[in-house]
This record gives C-alpha cells, sequence and structure tokens, in this order.
C-alpha cells in the first residue's frame, strides 16, 4: 500500500505531464489542448485536465482560448528576448552568490547534475541532456541561499527551464557547465561571473542557430 506521503494528486501529476512534454518539445507550439481529448487519452476525468491547463496558463507555457480548451504557448522573439534578460540579470548574481556559499552537499547535487548531463550528451540523448542542464541551474540556486531568488525562481521556473532548452549542443553546454561547477567549488566569485556571462551569450547564439531556418 501506498503511503499518504507518495500519493500525488491526479491534476498534479496531469499537469507535471503536459509541463514536460511541452517543455521537452513533445507537444509544439500553437497545439491544441482540448479538455475532453486530453482526458480521454491520459485515463482521466476533464476536472484535472481543466486544473491542469490553469496552472499552465499560470506558468506561462500555455495560452488560453475559449470555452473548454487551449494552445501550447508560441513564444515570439520579443518573449525570448524578455525572458533572456531576466536570465541575464538573475543569473549573474545567482553564480556569484552561489561560488561564495556553496556547500558540501550542494556541491554533491551540482556535480550529480553535471554527471547526468554529461552521461546524456555523450549518448545523444537531447531530452535526458536538456533536463539535467536546467537542473543544473536550478541547484546553483539553491546554492546562492537567498530567499528571494529562490522565489523568483519558482516563479519562471517552468519559462526558465523551456528556453534553456531552446539548443541543440549538448556536449558544448555541458563543457560549459563543468566549466561553472569548477570556478563554484573553487569559490572563484570572479572567475564564475565571467564564465556565466560567456555562457549566456553562447546559450543566446545556439538557441538562435536552432530557429534559423534550415
Amino acid at each position: 500500500m501506498t503511503g499518504s506521503g507518495d500519493f500525488e494528486p491526479e491534476s498534479e501529476r496531469v499537469t507535471r505531464q503536459l509541463r514536460d512534454e511541452i517543455i521537452d518539445g513533445a507537444r509544439e507550439p500553437g497545439s491544441k489542448l482540448v479538455e475532453r481529448e486530453l482526458a480521454a487519452e491520459l485515463g482521466v476525468s476533464r476536472l484535472p485536465v481543466r486544473e491542469a491547463l490553469k496552472a499552465l496558463v499560470t506558468e506561462g507555457l500555455v495560452t488560453p482560448r475559449p470555452r473548454t480548451w487551449a494552445v501550447v504557448r508560441e513564444f515570439t522573439p520579443a518573449d525570448v528576448e524578455d525572458l533572456d534578460e531576466v536570465r541575464a540579470a538573475l543569473e549573474s548574481l545567482t553564480f556569484r552568490l552561489a561560488a561564495q556559499r556553496r556547500t558540501r552537499a550542494g556541491l554533491e547535487k551540482l556535480r550529480a547534475d553535471l554527471d547526468a548531463e554529461l552521461k546524456a550528451a555523450a549518448k545523444g540523448d537531447a531530452v535526458g541532456a536538456r533536463r539535467a542542464a536546467a537542473d543544473f541551474h536550478e541547484t546553483v540556486t539553491a546554492l546562492a541561499d537567498n530567499e528571494l531568488l529562490n522565489e523568483l525562481q519558482a516563479t519562471l521556473r517552468s519559462r526558465m527551464r523551456w528556453l534553456l532548452g531552446q539548443h541543440d549542443d549538448l556536449e558544448g553546454v555541458a563543457r560549459e557547465h563543468e566549466g561553472l561547477y569548477t570556478a563554484i567549488a573553487e569559490r572563484d566569485v570572479a572567475g564564475v561571473a565571467e564564465l556565466a556571462s560567456r555562457h549566456l551569450i553562447s546559450g543566446r547564439n545556439a538557441a538562435a542557430a536552432r530557429r534559423a531556418p534550415s
């Protein structure tokens, strides 16, 4: 029998599944999310689907439509620029604080995220590498040990995970994270600030390359 601590409400399970599918690219921008169809697909009633769609609208991943459907959000170039500007401002502070305040337990978690990313990148597992890369950034925020930064990260979490997945250079991003990890471990505040700035620029370039017509 499952303990009460293991119980996950249906609405949360549906929200998590749809969130992951949107961020991973399994549900493409602009695709319809119809309550009735999703309920049948996921084997649930329409109520948890309705609650999930409301949550994903709040998270910025879904755009509501009249009545009982919505669409996966299509991020415009202006949306991406806004996210990039916020990311730049927050990461500059976050990485510096993480280098100053990191703990042994925090470094172990960061190393585990990095190892998972390196392993997935080496295998060409794009979804796994991008998820681990986003986990790496979230662990850095935790290492910064600033409650307000944690609150902001929670508010922006889904959109930032989407943004951090907009690249195809799996091994390049993993190598940059390896350099950032080393700087944090060595408490190299100036070095990590410089590496974070370069990481942001290369991320923008990789995202632009991915959006460019083939």
